[in-house]
This record gives structure tokens, C-alpha cells and sequence, in this order.
């Protein structure tokens, strides 16, 4: 199968061979957003060396197969190696005598599964850069691994012979709508833009996931064959994900789950209270671990201070999980095709949808023509004279004016009523009360199929529909 956009990653490579000095590369992102399928397809496969980490193994299965891979490359006989530093030598010896006249091109994947404890793997890398590689011209190192807490522990930010010796980095996004539509219309799997959205709802922009839909069936017949039958391919998904990722995966998915509970996230001390793990260094570095792998976000409220920060899950695939699949206690291969529009259901859409916005807050901006002005978007939660309200997106800008966004997942073109202008109105009050903003403030209705024209659309500044998303 070919490569589905990334046209930015793919403009990169091709910069990276081109350069006139050797090249250290860290690509990362969430596990199962294409990391190494883009590499191999975008280089054909065609690299002077290329090994991948082993799961759950020791140094001594590490090396051997690292080694293996170097002798098969150069066609020697299996001869052993004793330490990182013997392989990284042999791997000098094998590139040093390569045909390749052009950039000697490196690919190394899931990096942090070779770096077992006390194996020396990082310090042999490291003087494997810094004493040969980076003192050539003509080596492209690509590193590669799924766990981005090690990747930036490690790497990016290492503070000992690796100190500022990465030359390029490549954070992999999940598809975009307008990604995930043409990667469907490759697999001529026919869906409309809505049920496109609805599959994002659900599996996110992850290529891995989209993989398995069939043309055959509908959008609900593929969400039961995917994630509900018998034979499901993502049926124990969920646990092998975050184990996959993370030691100690018990402690991660306990603050997922915890921030799962509300929509609008949690406070670092509501996580603590609810998971009753231990406040400090090492739970703060779960958050950090969580939020680099792009698991959670951590946000700001408007009107709070930065101790106040919210953290807010927004992987796509485990909300749906921690909706429908968990607690699941039935044996419904169909589930999804026969779920009924129910409240738990509209209400975990009405949530997804506002990620979906979230993420592709980019096109919101050029739909709104603020492309070039600072902004700061953020939900917001806020009370005046016990009257509680909250608020789906604002869009603080840097000219002195706020979008105040209203999210509406509907099925068809959306009317707004005196009860829902009312609404409106209120949130704007309270909005002024508890912020004392002195911005204006303009309404702004996101909708897949637009606002039905009538005496209360007429007030809305501006509308944005399912469509702006897909640009």
C-alpha cells in the first residue's frame, strides 16, 4: 500500500538526504500511527542497515539479534560480539565498506526496546555518533520507537553524550479527516464524510486501526467486526497498548481511567484523590509520560493559574474503550450496529466531537480567517449566582476578541430555538462575570451540516460545518 499523505515527513527525507553533513533523525508518535511504515516505504526498504528492537527481551537476546542483522547484512558468518560496543564497531566496520556512494542510511526501530538496564546499549550508541558517524558527512541515522517518554528522556533531552547530538526530529501526527478520507477512498471503502467523522470518534487517525476496515461492510458492521466479534483484531487492544508502552502499564491506565470519568478533565489533586496514588516526582512523571504519548493534554482554563492546569484524555480509542468495551457484559457481535441513539451514546459523540474540533483547530482558524493571530483555546467551566454553565471551545485571541463555540453533533441541519438562544446568552454572562473579560465576544456555531436559518441564527457570528474540517 502506498503512503497516504505525510507530504511534510516525506519533504524531510528527502532534506535529510540531501544535506551536506551526516544526520542524527528521531522519529516518534503514538504506537500504531505509521512510524515505520512511512520509513520503510518512503527509503523502499533499501537501507545499508536496518534492525528492530525485540519486545520484552534481555541484553543478551537484544544483541544477538542485532548482531545477526549485521552479519546477514554484510553476508559474513555468525560470529558473536560480546557488548553494544563490540556491535556498534562491526556496524562501523559494515558502512565504512558500503557500496553506496550517496547518504549510508541507518534504520534502527523501537529503539528503546534494546536499551535493556545495565546493557551499556545507550553509552555504545553514543560513542558510536560522536566518534565516527557525526565526523562523517554521508550517514543518515534514522532512530525509531513507539515509547516517547524514552525517546525524550533519552534522546531529546539527554543530558550526557547524546547532549544536543540529535540534528532533526519528526513527531508523527495521526491522520487529519482529509487524510483519513482519501486513506478510505483508497481502500475503496465508501463511507460519507459524517461517518467518517464517526470512525475518527472511534479509532482516531490511526492507520493502523483504519487498516482493518473492509469495503463491504458499513461503517457499524466494520466498528462490530474490528472491535466486537469473536474473532475481533482489536478485541484485547486496550492492554497490549499501554503494556506495550509502559512498565508499571497498571499505574498509567489507573489515570486514564481516573480522567476518564469527566470530559472536561481533572486537576492534578482530583487525579491523586481518585487514584490514591502517591503525589511527587514519580507521579508527575506518569502525567508526563501519559501527555507525550499522546494520551492526555494538559490545558489551562482561562480565568485559572497554571497550578490550577486540567488534564483531559483525548486518545480517541481509549474513551470509546473506557465507553462501550470495558464494562461490556455481552456477547453482541453486532453491539454497535444494533446500539440505539441512546443519552450515553450522545453523549460520548457530543464529546468526541469537540476533540475532533480540537485537533483540527488549525481549519477552525482558517475558516475564521485568524490563521496568523495568537490564540489559546481551551473548554471552559464557569458559575454566576448559582447558575452553572459550560462552555465547548473558546478561542481566547490575541485581538482582542474571543470565539465563544458551541459544538453541536447533529444529524441534520441544526436549529437553534428561543430555549438554545437563551442558552447562548447565559453562557456569555456568566462567561463576563467570572472572567471580567473586556474582549468581545462572537458566537460561533460548529455543526456538520450548518445552522438552520432563522430570527436566532441571524445573531450567530460565524459558522463553521463538517466540511471546513476535511480542507
Amino acid at each position: 500500500m502506498k503512503i497516504i499523505g505525510r507530504d511534510k515527513e516525506r519533504k524531510q527525507f528527502q532534506e535529510f538526504i540531501n544535506s551536506d553533513s551526516s544526520e542524527f533523525v528521531v522519529v516518534y508518535g503514538r504506537r500504531r500511527v505509521g512510524k515505520t511504515f512511512l520509513i520503510r516505504e518512503y527509503f523502499d526498504n533499501k537501507f545499508d542497515f536496518y534492525h528492530t528492537g525485540v519486545a520484552n527481551s534481555n541484553k543478551e537476546t537484544q544483541l544477538s539479534e542485532f548482531n545477526f542483522a549485521l552479519n546477514q547484512t554484510a553476508k559474513l558468518p555468525n560470529t558473536p560480539v560480546n557488548s553494544w560496543f563490540d556491535a556498534f564497531h562491526k556496524l562501523e566496520f559494515l558502512l565504512e565498506y558500503s557500496k553506496n556512494k550517496g547518504k549510508k542510511i541507518v534504520f534502527l526501530d523501537e529503539l528503546p526496546w534494546m536499551d535493556t538496564q545495565k546493557s551499556g546499549f545507550l553509552q555504545a550508541l553514543e560513542l558510536f555518533w560522536n566518534k565516527w558517524a557525526s565526523a562523517r558527512n554521508d550517514i543518515l541515522l534514522i532512530v525509531c520507537g513507539s515509547a516517547t517518554s524514552w525517546i525524550f528522556d533519552k534522546l531529546i533531552n539527554n543530558r550526557g553524550g547524546l547532549h544536543n547530538r540529535i540534528t532533526r526530529q519528526i513527531y508523527l501526527k495521526p491522520f487529519t479527516l482529509a487524510e483519513c478520507e482519501y486513506f478510505f477512498k483508497e481502500k475503496k471503502v465508501t463511507l460519507n464524510r459524517k461517518q467518517i467523522a464517526e470512525a475518527y470518534m472511534i479509532f482516531g487517525g490511526i492507520p493502523y486501526y483504519l487498516n482493518f476496515f473492509k469495503k463491504n461492510l458499513s461503517l457499524p458492521q466494520n466498528v462490530d467486526s474490528i472491535l466486537f466479534a469473536e474473532d475481533a483484531p482489536l478485541k484485547n487492544e486496550f492492554l497490549s497498548l499501554y503494556q506495550s508502552l509502559f512498565n508499571h502499564s497498571e499505574k498509567y491506565i489507573l489515570i486514564v481511567k481516573a480522567i476518564g470519568r469527566k470530559t472536561k478533565g481533572l486537576t492534578r489533586d482530583e487525579i491523586l484523590s481518585i487514584t490514591k496514588l502517591t503525589n511527587g516526582g514519580g507521579f508527575s512523571k506518569l502525567l508526563h509520560d501519559l501527555e507525550l504519548s499522546g494520551f492526555i493534554r494538559k490545558y489551562y482554563s482561562l480565568d485559572k493559574k497554571e497550578k490550577d492546569a486540567i488534564f483531559q484524555l483525548v486518545d480517541f480509542y481509549t474513551l470509546f474503550y473506557f465507553n462501550f468495551i470495558e464494562n461490556q457484559r455481552h456477547n453482541d457481535e453486532s453491539y454497535w450496529s444494533h446500539l440505539v441513539d441512546n443519552a450515553r451514546h450522545r453523549t460520548w459523540s457530543g464529546f468526541s466531537f469537540e476533540q475532533i474540533c480540537l485537533y483540527h483547530l488549525p481549519l477552525i482558524k482558517q475558516r475564521l480567517g485568524i490563521s496568523g493571530i495568537l490564540t489559546n483555546a481551551a473548554s471552559w467551566i464557569g458559575s454566576y449566582n448559582g447558575n452553572r454553565v459550560q462552555i465547548d471551545l473558546l478561542i481566547d485571541r490575541n485581538d482582542g476578541v474571543i470565539n465563544l463555540c458551541e459544538l453541536k453533533f447533529a444529524k441534520g441541519v441544526y436549529t437553534i430555538d428561543k430555549n438554545t438562544w437563551q442558552n447562548l446568552l447565559n453562557k456569555m454572562e456568566v462567561f463576563r462575570q467570572n472572567t471580567k473579560s473586556k474582549k468581545a465576544i462572537h458566537l460561533t456555531m460548529i455543526t456538520p451540516f450548518g445552522v438552520f436559518q432563522n430570527e436566532y441564527s441571524s445573531e450567530i457570528n460565524s459558522e463553521i460545518v463538517l466540511d471546513d474540517l476535511f480542507v
